[in-house]
């Protein structure tokens, strides 16, 4: 989300003469003078920013040994466990180390690693050219966190001969010619220790390191080196060129986390959720393997000019064999995916009458220097007002809001659009790090419409869509129906100058020292319960394979936890009570158990929830294509269903510009907000669904 957040406050700097012990025993003028005088001033300005106010102390230097130790070695294949023991012995010694800007744990620590590194990517080169037997019943732990470090160097090179063999028979189940396989996989080897070691200069590792200091506070921030802030800066534009899709790393893998509507992706319909992308190329020459690259480093090789072609190669998530996508780059307009509205004739559609107002809001856009230069802007609540105007002009039943998958936005947006639907009041509570709270108020008087309102959300929608939602659900306004609960995500984040002068830094910017981006306030909805980490529950869950996945702020490390405060002063409706979301969950929980696609999505569920249970993956082929099989079947199960069309909007429809498509996901929200309106409307026994 973009906030115009105050400038941040000047800071009161010192030095402390300190003992470092344990790895920290290099001369301090043996690192480079900006190293030192980075990390110095970064570890003072986090303590005295950030929301939380902890201080760097004993149990964050703890975590920063292992999360620092996790970042570089994620899969556990290079550290041995009296490797762990000696960086161990520095656990209690960087807090004081950092204070006096000394990073020598992270350079020698890295030194370490470029020498394991070294030696396992030599194995793995005789590993790739051995025979292996694909019939023997053997398996291997999937999951890095169930490993535990491993006791002896034979102990490592037996991991590494199973990983090397999982990596060849991923392979054989595509079907690839074992000459093409090895000569693929001498390349990503090559291409590990060129893009890890080789080229890895001293500011990648003091990032690194800073970074892992600063995610001891929350997942949400962050140190970027200049280099890294300058792609930041792309990604908060309006528009960029390059395919329209947002990645995450993930254990040395690169995810796709989101397709961007409207973007080269989205148009071309393969790339999804969720997939790995294993390799890119141009539109000539090899495709470069990229596993263990630096994503910064991935998406430069993504992007390019509007009209190039950029070449993927792709594991689906749902388990088929890889394939290589040619997209063709263009400029992806970042906001241009509008608000949308739609009305939809419920007898028609279910066979039940009713006429609901159908909103998509993809996104709480807003354009800044439009709305600072007066008259009109582009605006997400300008465009939900017209689309409001356009329904109480023809006449609509209840106003569905659709928030699927919507991240979030400015803050603006979320109070303005809150206040379509409330007459003034507090929209939402901001505490900063100092705990000082603020109620950011609507204070227009009016609605732009008094029908009962259904909020559609899921475990992607964050932020400001949490702000939206719960307002409906606090003042009872209407109903919110998904997922179990949001993602939440309730923080607010500011970037600064690395600068032990705030003033004169922000006169004349430091290029040496780069940002850091800081958690500093928190949300708190109108009852004085927070998004953060809880987000806001559904009233009516629906199935749906994404609630059980790891997706949310409750699965991410160190994440701030749920917390209140005193409510705010506000006076509620009376839209809802426990009595009409009692019969609304009754009503749809009948429905679901008689519907054939409910059924079925319930059984792709209980498949992929056992399948997160394992621990193994097998290497024996016969197995292993069988597994294959069944996720391949569930996806396409999944496909024909229009499974989730909370998160896959177009899903079960040939229009992709449908606003609302028809599945039957979508079609049981429609019979909740009919039960919604038939319940206000005091007839206690609304009609079941009939189609």
């Amino acid at each position: 989300m973009k906030y115009p957040i105050r400038a941040a406050r000047r800071l009161s700097l010192g030095m402390a003469a300190v003992v470092v012990t344990a790895l920290c025993t290099r001369q301090l003028c043996s690192f480079d003078q900006v190293d030192q005088q980075t990390a110095r001033i970064v570890a003072q300005m986090i303590p005295a920013y950030h929301l939380s106010q902890r201080g760097i102390d004993d149990k964050i230097s703890e975590e920063l040994v292992e999360g620092y130790v996790k970042q570089l070695d994620s899969q556990k294949l290079y550290f041995l466990q009296s490797d762990i023991d000696r960086f161990r012995l520095s656990r209690h010694d960087l807090d004081e180390a950092l204070k006096i800007g000394n990073v020598d744990f992270a350079y020698q620590v890295f030194d370490v690693f470029k020498q394991r590194v070294t030696t396992q990517c030599e194995l793995a080169h005789q590993l790739i050219d051995a025979e292996h037997d694909f019939t023997l019943q053997e398996e291997m732990i999937a999951d890095p966190d169930d490993r535990e470090w491993a006791k002896s160097q034979a102990e490592l090179n037996e991991r590494w001969r199973q990983w090397v063999k999982r990596e060849l028979l991923e392979f054989r189940l595509d079907d690839k010619p074992i000459e093409e396989t090895r000569e693929d996989l001498h390349k990503r080897y090559r291409n590990i220790k060129l893009l890890r070691i080789d080229q890895q200069q001293p500011m990648d590792t003091l990032e690194t390191y800073l970074t892992e200091l600063a995610e001891c506070f929350d997942p949400h921030s962050s140190y970027m080196s200049p280099t890294t802030w300058e792609n930041f800066e792309i990604s908060f534009r309006l528009d960029l060129e390059g395919i329209g899709a947002e990645l995450r790393p993930d254990d040395g893998f690169t995810i796709v986390h989101r397709v961007v509507d409207g973007g080269p992706a989205d148009q071309d319909g393969r790339l999804k959720r969720d997939d790995k992308i294993v390799g890119v190329g141009q539109e000539t020459g090899e495709i470069v393997d990229i596993f263990e690259m630096k994503l910064n480093d991935v998406v430069q090789m993504i992007r390019g000019a509007s009209g190039t072609v950029v070449r993927l190669k792709v594991k689906p998530a749902d388990g088929s064999e890889t394939k290589v996508y040619a997209l063709t780059r263009a400029k992806v307009e970042l906001n241009a995916q509008a608000v949308k509205g739609e009305i939809i004739d419920t007898q028609d559609r279910i066979g039940r009458p009713g006429r609901v107002g159908v909103i998509h809001v993809p996104s709480f856009y807003r354009d800044f220097e439009g709305a600072q230069g007066g008259g009109s802007f582009k605006s997400a609540t300008a465009d939900t007002a017209r689309i409001l105007q356009e329904f109480q002009q023809q006449s609509v039943d209840v106003v569905l809001i659709d928030l699927h998958n919507n991240g979030g936005g400015a803050l603006a947006e979320a109070l303005e659009m809150s206040g379509l639907f409330i007459d003034r009041g507090p929209v939402v509570q901001v505490k900063d790090e100092r705990g000082r709270v603020e109620a950011l108020n609507d204070d227009r008087s009016g609605v732009m419409t008094n029908k009962p309102v259904v909020v559609l959300t899921n475990r992607l929608a964050a932020s400001a869509s949490e702000i939206f939602a719960g307002v409906i659900k606090d003042y009872r306004r209407g109903i919110v129906v998904g997922d179990t609960t949001t993602h939440g995500k309730g923080t607010v984040q500011n970037l600064m100058e690395v600068t032990d002068t705030p003033v004169l830094g922000r006169l004349l910017p430091n290029k040496q020292r780069g940002k850091l981006k800081l958690t500093i306030q928190q949300f708190y909805r109108v009852n004085g319960d927070s998004t953060q980490n809880h987000g806001v529950r559904s009233d009516v869950v629906l199935p749906s394979l994404i609630d059980h996945a790891d997706l949310g702020e409750s699965f991410l490390d160190h994440a701030l936890p749920f917390d209140q405060i005193p409510a705010a002063r506000y006076s509620p409706n009376r839209y809802v009570n426990k009595e009409v979301i009692t019969m609304l969950q009754a009503q749809s929980a009948e429905r679901v158990a008689q519907d054939k696609d409910f059924q079925e999505l319930n059984s792709v569920i209980a498949r992929y929830v056992e399948r997160k249970k394992r621990k193994t993956v097998s290497l024996n082929e016969e197995v292993a294509r069988a597994e294959r099989a069944k996720e391949t079947a569930d996806a396409e199960a999944e496909a024909l269903m229009g499974e989730d069309a909370a998160d896959e909007a177009e899903t079960g429809t040939d229009d992709k510009d449908a606003v609302f498509a028809e599945n039957f996901y979508n079609d049981e929200v429609l019979n909740v907000a009919l039960d919604y309106i038939n319940l206000l409307r005091g007839n206690s026994t609304a009609a079941t669904k009939t189609k």
